[in-house]
């Protein structure tokens, strides 16, 4: 499971570091497709085909709007190396969809990571609070989902 918050950055090979918290669940390589709310989606390949398996595959090929989901994540799908010092590069079509240039924020999201550009991420906080829901948001969305 990923869990937590890091700062990081690029580098000028378009290399990030993957969080030390992180490294041992992701492996030696991972899955990076685009995401939603303009970030990018890191699978370990186990998840990731847990997912094309249980999510995709399923969708019918007759239907168009099925057709254009199994798209979207396929064609933005790309399989990346960790190497020994824990750094993944990323390729630049994805970094230009997430508006990624330098400064970054990599988030543990339970199956996966997402990777975020500083200001995506600052763009998503309440402006008073500086967290993404409020107390009062928290207790309605778990109201909402039955917790």
């Amino acid at each position: 499971m990923f869990v937590g918050k890091f700062n990081n950055s690029i580098d000028s090979k378009a290399r990030i570091i993957v969080p030390a918290k992180f490294r041992h669940e992701l492996g030696d390589s991972c899955i990076i497709v685009k995401g939603l709310d303009k970030c990018l989606d890191v699978f370990t390949d186990e998840e990731w085909a847990h997912f094309v398996k249980e999510k995709l595959e399923p969708l019918p090929d007759s239907n168009p709007k099925a057709r254009q989901l199994k798209r979207y994540f396929f064609s933005s799908a790309s399989s990346c190396d960790v190497d020994k010092q824990g750094r993944v590069k990323i390729p630049q079509d994805l970094l230009d969809y997430a508006g990624i240039d330098k400064e970054l924020i990599t988030i543990g999201s339970n199956n996966k990571i997402e990777i975020w550009s500083r200001e995506q991420w600052m763009a998503q906080l309440d402006e008073e609070s500086g967290e993404l829901l409020n107390a009062s948001e928290v207790a309605e969305g778990l109201e909402q989902y039955g917790f």
